[in-house]
């Protein structure tokens, strides 16, 4: 292999190499070192070539988180394979129509029902027919170093979706390796740290993890099943609000041994960055999203309170810029490959090179990000534009209020109004009115607020469902 600026060494054969003791991952599953992890990948993939696949070959993963999922989706990259981690959230049907969406050639699992429901020109793969359980010694020691091409591509992950229909996200090696590399620039991670995996590996977010702690040969840390016991021993965390708020309301989440706790997913509340700070937590907020292999912008060690606030300054390796109408562009070497769709990749690119994220943002004196909510977000009410996130902002200023999403439901008067669904703790929803109107102005004041639902899950809060629910409940109460 060539050594020019368009190959790099792989992080994990790197790692193997300088550290072979040190963890790669450890969980309740017990310890993999770096030198087994390796290993494992290396003989995986020469399984996966052995079954005929190879350079561009899209495969899918539809497992639970664990040690043996790592070596898989590690392994199909070293082959030259796409890897597309699935959510276990998703119905048979579900995963089939993604599996025909993005033309994958295999699906790796253990599930039946997934199994039965795919696509019979769709190889099914069970993951024991590709892992070794014994790794041949004498073999592994003979490995040398290793390179990887930076536009391999790697992996292909599906957007939230708060536009539509979730989209199919194709990443190179190479996003995935920039955006290592910039956040260790900003957050350090060296040998002996372990961060801890406490997002879905279908999310850029969990992939992310795992590429920061092999370019610093850190350690992956898989949870257990309880908070707690979860965050135990991890140097560095990733949350997104919902989890940073239930750790510290159940005191699961204290300052010693931690490095850095990361917040990301969505816009974090002021109360919780307010609360969080106050405990002597190492927080960074950030902005990040599917088509920048994660984190965009991020808050240095020690930030201030007021900088806290903020979504952080840009990382090295990413570019971003403010259009006139106020929308946050970005471009970089973490940008990713394009949109899937079947043998067709869309850039969606305008002529300059940049991509128009549809999120609302400004950037003050010092460079920092403050982002103000989704394009697509907005309404009109009465010939007044209404940003819900606003409104959600000023909701989780009060006390008591623990998280808010505003949604539009039409009105014949004014063409449609705020509904809130707000998660409270010792607060009638009901009062919240009276509380907002020294914050609003009385047309962004919600005309309802309703309980949080209880069913609502994941990543991010899916406005499409809770708009069609305001309806419903709005039609009742009509």
């Amino acid at each position: 292999m060539t050594n020019d600026a368009t190959w790099v060494p792989c992080p994990l054969r790197a790692a193997a190499r300088s550290s072979p003791g040190a963890p790669a991952v450890v969980g309740v599953g017990g310890e993999i070192t770096y030198w087994e992890l390796d290993g494992r990948v290396t003989v995986t993939a020469d399984r996966i070539r052995e079954l005929g696949f190879g350079v561009g070959d899209r495969i899918a993963l539809y497992l639970p988180k664990d040690g043996r999922y790592l070596v898989l989706l590690l392994a199909l990259i070293r082959a030259g394979c796409a890897a597309c981690p699935l959510s276990t959230r998703l119905p048979p049907q579900g995963v089939a129509s993604l599996l025909k969406k993005v033309g994958c050639r295999a699906l790796i699992s253990s599930d039946e029902a997934i199994l039965g429901a795919t696509d019979a020109a769709v190889r099914k793969l069970p993951p024991e027919t590709l892992l070794a359980e014994e790794l041949a010694r004498d073999r592994m020691q003979s490995s040398g170093p290793l390179q990887l091409a930076l536009d391999l591509p790697a992996t292909i992950v599906f957007t939230s979706g708060s536009a539509g229909e979730a989209k199919a996200a194709l990443h190179t090696f190479g996003n995935h390796y920039f955006s290592a590399l910039g956040s260790n620039a900003n957050i350090a991670l060296s040998p002996g740290d372990r961060w801890l995996h406490s997002l879905p590996i279908y999310h850029v977010g969990g992939l992310s993890i795992l590429f920061r702690c092999l370019l610093a040969g850190a350690t992956v840390a898989l949870p257990d099943a309880s908070p707690g016991g979860a965050v135990a021993g991890a140097t560095h965390v990733s949350l997104v609000s919902t989890q940073l708020s239930q750790l510290l309301r159940e005191g699961n989440l204290s300052p010693g041994g931690l490095k850095a706790v990361l917040l990301g997913g969505g816009p974090v509340p002021v109360w919780l960055v307010d609360e969080a700070a106050g405990r002597g937590l190492p927080i960074h907020t950030s902005y990040g999203l599917t088509e920048m292999a994660s984190q965009v912008t991020a808050t240095p060690p020690g930030a201030s309170r007021e900088a806290l606030r903020t979504s952080g300054r840009p990382l090295p390796h990413r570019e971003l810029s403010i259009s006139d109408s106020g929308e946050i562009l970005v471009k970089g070497e973490t940008l990713f490959a394009g949109y899937v769709e079947s043998d067709i990749v869309d850039r969606a690119l305008d002529m300059d090179g940049w991509f128009h994220t549809g999120d609302l943002g400004e950037l003050d004196a010092g460079g920092y990000l403050h982002v103000r909510g989704r394009k697509d977000n907005l309404f009109i009410s009465g010939g007044e534009n209404v940003q819900p996130e606003e409104i959600e902002d000023a909701l989780c200023r009060l006390e008591g209020v623990e998280e808010a999403v505003v949604v539009p439901v039409p009105d014949t008067e004014f063409g449609a109004r705020p509904v809130a669904f707000v998660r409270t703790v010792r607060v009638e929803p009901e009062s919240l009115a009276l509380a907002l109107e020294p914050l609003l102005p009385r047309f962004k004041i919600p005309a309802a607020f309703h309980g949080w639902p209880e069913e609502t899950g994941g990543m991010k809060v899916d406005r499409a469902s809770l708009r069609e629910r305001a309806l419903r409940l709005s039609q009742r109460q009509d």
